[in-house]
């Protein structure tokens, strides 16, 4: 276990031999923190986002993250978009005591957002905003977990879980060939308490839910999944959406994008994709599952 990314992360693997791959797994998430984090001096996306407009040479693993997320911001019609940096900060949801961001302020930081604002030029991005902020915060431990797991399995990783914060990988099924029982919370559980599980092999199971960040004013929840047409939280009957598919990055992206969408279109988007289920939690603790979910 370590922290990173400002949350708790756990790899398991159950072949004693290969307990230094757990180091090699930590090290690799410092790395990728020390490249895409907001909140680290002088990673790729915190140059971004100082540059002021001005172009900035940024990592081939940065490059790669920031081209995956541009494909969901296009696909979402920029429901989900790594540009909200700027929105997300105001709301500063994990420390905010309770006050919500001045409308004058919200709607200057929603005119900063727009993914087309990103210019890629081989290993050259600029904001071409330059008010623009980036936050991978979505995406980004997806896309790492997915990377420990190609290098546990290039070293004879043959079964184990990766779990970034909620973001949990699985390689292959058990040693007795049974799948992983992974439990998807009860939202605003305190004890963090399963709603309900699923079995998987070889599977991500990744989470994006209102009860994980937020504060409570006059009733209202206002949580960290923010719409950026508007500038506030989404408010669409949903409690979380998890999803299950071969790869994490793609689990990150599409909870937060089905999320955004709602459950009518965001259970349309998961049924039109390929080896890709889903379960919506409605406000009234409704479970709702895609078709291929047993």
């Amino acid at each position: 276990t370590g922290f990173y990314f400002d949350t708790v992360i756990q790899i398991t693997l159950y072949d004693s031999s290969k307990e230094a791959l757990i180091d090699d797994c930590f090290e690799m998430a410092e790395t990728f923190e020390k490249l895409v984090s907001t909140t680290v001096a002088d990673s790729d996306i915190d140059r971004l986002n100082r540059a002021g407009g001005t172009p900035v040479t940024v990592s081939e693993e940065t490059l790669t993250l920031l081209e995956e997320g541009l494909s969901y911001c296009t696909m979402s019609l920029g429901a989900f978009d790594i540009t909200i940096g700027a929105l997300t900060n105001l709301w500063d949801i994990k420390d905010n005591p309770g006050r919500l961001p001045d409308q004058a302020d919200i709607d200057h930081a929603c005119a900063t957002i727009g993914y087309e604002n990103i210019l890629i030029d081989g290993n050259e991005v600029t904001l071409t905003n330059p008010e623009t902020q980036l936050d991978l915060g979505a995406i980004a431990k997806g896309y790492i977990a997915d990377r420990m797991k190609e290098y546990l399995m290039e070293n004879g990783v043959t079964q184990g879980i990766i779990n970034l914060g909620g973001n949990v990988l699985t390689l292959g099924p058990k040693s007795d060939g049974t799948a992983y029982k992974i439990g998807i919370q009860r939202p605003f559980a305190e004890d963090g308490s399963s709603l309900m599980t699923v079995e998987v092999t070889d599977r991500a199971v990744v989470t994006s839910g209102i009860y994980q960040r937020y504060f409570e004013l006059d009733g209202v929840i206002y949580h960290h999944i923010l719409d950026p047409n508007i500038g506030y939280p989404f408010q669409n009957g949903l409690l979380s959406v998890t999803i299950i598919c071969e790869k994490s990055v793609d689990g990150d992206a599409l909870s937060t994008t089905c999320f955004a969408l709602g459950l009518e279109k965001g259970m349309a988007l998961v049924e039109s994709l390929a080896d890709t289920e889903a379960v919506f939690i409605a406000e009234d603790y409704k479970v709702v599952k895609s078709s291929g979910m047993k």
